[in-house]
């Protein structure tokens, strides 16, 4: 799948989640792409790399995936949430971040997805110290701000 079918099959149902939580449509899909490779690698349907934690009651997948701890990227095996879609796991990343109070900061930028992605990942999304600039690199080589007011 290229990057413009990928943006084509999700960006309505991320332009849906922006208009009810939002979550710039713009920042949704770029994360998409960039957690999924541009849906190449979505087990379970995960296309935002979302873990499952005791409090997840749903279906799982299990994988590896790489972290930076202590400045050094290691592997770990890890459950993530699953989704009988990748609808459903768009609306389910809306709402992780609405519900979860360490983005609360990030809805203050709900007009400018390069904000938001910067502030989602000052408060610890990924453990990428370089996420919100290759957030940000997805959303200007692919001109997704458009999709933030074409949406609404």
């Amino acid at each position: 799948m290229t990057p413009a079918d990928f943006i084509a099959a999700i960006a309505p149902a991320a332009q849906a989640a922006m208009r009810e939580t939002k979550v710039p449509a713009s920042v949704t899909i770029a994360q998409a792409a960039l957690e999924s490779g541009w849906g190449a690698h979505a087990p379970g349907h995960n296309l935002f790399g979302i873990k499952a934690d005791a409090s997840w009651i749903a279906p799982v997948t299990t994988k590896k995936t790489h972290e930076v701890v202590n400045g050094k990227t290691i592997i770990i095996e890890a459950k993530f949430r699953a989704y009988p879609d990748w609808l459903g796991s768009i609306e389910d990343h809306a709402r992780f971040l609405v519900e979860n109070p360490r983005y609360a900061s990030a809805f203050e930028h709900c007009d400018d997805g390069e904000d938001f992605a910067w502030a989602i990942a000052r408060a610890g999304y990924a453990t990428d110290p370089d996420y919100a600039s290759k957030l940000i690199s997805i959303i200007r080589a692919h001109t997704l701000l458009a999709l933030d007011t074409a949406g609404n």
